[in-house]
């Protein structure tokens, strides 16, 4: 929870009401992140043990080494050097809002949510600022209505062809055909061998009289 913020005034550090009403606000956190605080809690109150009494709890996350609160100067100084150290371009430590904002934009994240998440008193303002990012978000959103209602309508995406359906196979040419039905190709079977001598006459046949076996 952002309630209030720490500002130097007469040469000290003095904490104050935010900026402005939407600067007051709740901001969810992943469980990397709660993890990584758990961790570095249980290093502050290790330091907080060594120091004993001369350590001031004063209910910041981020402390200096006897408790209070880390002087602004001090953060700045910190960021450049490691910075410096990693070899990266050279942002400011206020860079890293933009970049949060900008990574929850390209993830998708609804542009209220990011509103609310950076303390904007208007959508206007966070639209303003992140135009670069949002016609990315807004393409990918495209994307993923356009694949929502396609799975919907069980449409394949990129084709026409339904879901469940196998692509229709090509038909072969019909037989051709005649009036009395299609033309088969009858069976070709081997004619039985006669059952007298090929040397002997073939009987005669009734009708007609075999000349073979009257010459005979």
């Amino acid at each position: 929870m952002i309630c209030r913020q720490v500002q130097r005034r007469n040469g000290r550090l003095t904490a104050c009401a935010p900026k402005t009403p939407h600067s007051t606000r709740v901001i969810a956190l992943d469980r990397t992140t709660i993890a990584a605080l758990c961790v570095h809690r249980s290093r502050q109150q290790a330091e907080a043990d060594a120091y004993g009494e001369r350590y001031r709890d004063s209910g910041y996350v981020f402390t200096n080494h006897i408790g209070g609160p880390v002087a602004l100067g001090r953060l700045t100084h910190v960021f450049q050097k490691l910075i410096a150290e990693h070899d990266v371009p050279p942002i400011r430590l206020h860079d890293l809002r933009h970049g949060a904002a900008t990574l929850a934009l390209a993830a998708g994240v609804e542009l209220t949510v990011v509103q609310e998440m950076l303390g904007h008193s208007s959508i206007v303002l966070t639209a303003d600022t992140y135009t670069s990012v949002l016609p990315e978000v807004a393409h990918t959103a495209a994307e993923k209505t356009a694949a929502y209602l396609l799975r919907a309508a069980g449409v394949v995406p990129g084709t026409t062809r339904r879901r469940g359906r196998a692509p229709a196979r090509r038909q072969r040419p019909a037989a051709s055909r005649t009036r009395a039905g299609p033309v088969r190709r009858r069976p070709t079977t081997l004619r039985p061998e006669p059952a007298w001598p090929r040397t002997r006459a073939r009987p005669a046949v009734r009708g007609r009289v075999d000349n073979t076996a009257s010459a005979a």
